[in-house]
């Protein structure tokens, strides 16, 4: 193998991160090194061809490159010395041929590693996805979305490094390093003590001012971390800054924020910077003695050759130990960054005992419910049996009590229901209960106890994607992927065509200033619909909601996004989308739930009151204080 160059005899270029501390910022040991470790040969075991042919490139490098050196001894005593210059050619096409042998193995086994470990990767990532999808909102509720998302970049961008480069780095050093001691120990024992007493010398350098360099990489990681989050939130509350006339005190943050990273940065690369001289001046001292002692043994011997090619050794010598402690650091942030992806696979999947399922029907002349083999007409609950049960949207809540931990109930006893085509309301303060309710029906959550019923059925019976496929949600918060505006619609039901998707516009009131986008239902919408109104946007969540056509429909205040005049354009759009449809709103602004059929009250988990509008009215309650203090304020 060519020979790399480098600044002193033995002493190997420093990399990117610096000499001999590894990845910049050190790195994250693992909990459980050798549980993760059999995690990941599960995935790298579909490919042991490729493995096997990896390892044996490996060997024939490593030999290519500690036995192309060794060729050095005969090319000087038996051809340089004597002066066969037809011999000495044909030594040097040997060396060339060994030489260019190494790196082709070198070569294939890096792109066999490419391969293997980008196809690892994504094998890892699409899993960690699928995962995603099957686990509960708790989990969510629980871990940051930057933290989830760290899973699929900084993690698993760990653990391609590694694939790539690290594991086959530190076997070919290895290999290389055994290699170039045994052939020292060929070539002279004694100068191999003197070689031996260097590198021990390097070790603890390596293992002190490294271990420090680390320690203070370890907080510069830390200290940027803090600055680009604190520059994330200043930027995106530019709008409040502005207003509260905050700007000096948001730099004096950052003032502070940035002096605590300069100076950890600083101390990191003092470390880090005397890594190099050190080491250099090690390899210098031990080339040095090497060659004093060695050419006092050629004189006696005559192995003039013997010599150069053990001074070669002395000078590739330390180059994998360089690297070894570079690759393991990498290794072991990767094998923590792994561990961190599978602490996530292994969490606990939404659990889903239902059997009942959602079908489409068909009825008889004689009314009986049969199962349809097309995707139109009635929908139905089929039991496990076989029995139909029609969906009607019955719900029915029966003493349920519910709460997000153990320690704190959000739900005292709750019970209510609604029965098909009604309209039900909840009112309250923030942090009543009312979307809880709400998240309960769709089983985002399990409840402690008491019962909810659909139909008839108990919800924990019926399998969630065919409850929630019943279900229509319009959330106060409004998503929109990117994509047309008429993919964003069709979301609520995948197979609907562009007419259903127009109608199911019209019936929200979103037709009209999507005519006047620039390509109308083909306009592509980007960054959660940035360039649409908050009003346009929840517009567009409520045409989702109709697309999908469902028997019963919850709104989480839906209409809290939308100014006056437009709420009153699309009123009638509304009551035509909630028209035969159970109907369960949590109301923002009291005047939209004038026309339930019952309104629920809620304090603090429970329900005080419950009526229409005038029965509450009437009774000079919670409600009545709520509505008059709107007309007030109206």
């Amino acid at each position: 193998m060519a020979e790399n160059k480098h600044p002193g005899p033995g002493m190997p270029p420093p990399g990117p991160h610096g000499p001999g501390h590894g990845p910049k910022g050190g790195f994250r040991k693992p909990k459980d090194m050798r549980g993760t470790l059999r995690k990941l040969m599960r995935y790298l075991g579909r490919y042991k061809a490729h493995l096997t042919l990896v390892v044996a490139l490996l060997f024939i490098s490593s030999a290519c490159t500690v036995g192309g050196s060794y060729l050095i001894k005969p090319l000087i005593n038996d051809y340089i010395l004597p002066g066969d210059f037809r011999g000495l050619a044909r030594m040097l096409c040997v060396m060339a041929a060994v030489y260019i042998l190494g790196a082709a193995c070198s070569f294939g086994y890096a792109r066999i590693m490419v391969h293997v470990s980008q196809n690892t990767v994504a094998k890892i990532r699409a899993e960690l996805f699928d995962k995603m999808q099957a686990l509960p909102l708790k989990y969510f509720d629980a871990h940051t979305h930057g933290e989830l998302m760290s899973r699929y970049t900084n993690d698993i961008e760990t653990v391609s490094e590694a694939l790539n480069n690290s594991f086959a780095s530190v076997i070919s050093c290895s290999l290389n390093f055994l290699g170039t001691i045994a052939m020292m120990l060929v070539l002279s024992p004694l100068l191999t003590l003197i070689t031996f007493a260097a590198l021990a010398a390097m070790l603890m350098v390596v293992k002190v001012v490294g271990g420090q360099s680390r320690r203070y990489f370890a907080a510069q990681q830390k200290a940027v971390g803090e600055v680009n989050g604190y520059i994330e939130e200043m930027i995106e509350g530019q709008k409040v800054i502005k207003v509260f006339n905050h700007e000096g005190a948001a730099k004096e943050g950052f003032h502070q924020r940035n002096e605590t990273y300069r100076q950890a940065g600083t101390r990191a690369q003092i470390y880090a910077g005397m890594m190099m001289p050190i080491m250099g001046n090690l390899s210098y001292i031990n080339y040095a003695v090497t060659c004093c002692v060695g050419g006092l043994l050629a004189i006696r011997s005559g192995d003039l050759g013997g010599l150069a090619a053990f001074l070669q050794y002395t000078r590739q010598v330390s180059q994998p130990i360089t690297q070894i402690s570079q690759q393991v650091n990498t290794i072991l942030s990767a094998v923590a960054g792994a561990e961190r992806v599978f602490e996530v696979m292994e969490a606990q999947p939404e659990v889903d005992g239902g059997k009942v399922t959602l079908v489409r029907v068909t009825e008889d002349h004689d009314g009986s419910l049969a199962e349809a083999d097309f995707d139109t007409g009635a929908w139905a609950w089929k039991k496990p049996g076989g029995e139909l049960v029609p969906l009607r949207g019955d719900v029915r809540f029966d003493h349920v009590v519910f709460g997000y931990d153990e320690d704190q109930t959000v739900l005292h006893g709750i019970s209510l229901f609604a029965k098909p085509g009604q309209k039900i309301a909840f009112v309250g303060s923030t942090g009543a209960g009312k979307t809880t309710i709400t998240n309960l029906i769709n089983r985002f959550y399990e409840i402690r106890s008491g019962t909810i019923t659909y139909d008839g059925i108990d919800v924990r019976d019926i399998q969630k994607e065919s409850l929630r496929r019943s279900l229509g949600v319009v959330l106060q918060d409004t998503h929109l992927f990117t994509g047309t505006v008429a993919d964003n619609i069709r979301y609520g039901r995948l197979e609907a065509t562009d007419e259903e998707v127009e109608a199911a516009a019209r019936l929200a009131g979103a037709d009209g200033f999507i005519r006047h986008l620039p390509h109308g239902y083909q306009t592509v919408l980007s960054g959660d619909g940035g360039s649409l109104s908050q009003g346009e946007r929840q517009l567009l969540n409520i045409a989702r909601a109709a697309c999908a056509n469902p028997p019963v429909l919850i709104l989480d205040e839906a209409t809290s996004s939308i100014d006056t005049r437009t709420e009153k354009l699309i009123e009638k759009g509304m009551d035509r989308l909630m028209a035969g449809r159970t109907v369960f709103v949590i109301a923002h602004r009291l005047s939209t739930v004038r026309n339930a059929k019952a309104i629920m009250v809620l304090e603090q988990g429970e329900i005080i009151e419950r009526g229409d509008h005038e029965d509450l009215i009437d009774q000079h309650g919670r409600y009545y204080q709520l509505y008059t203090g709107q007309l007030e304020l109206d």
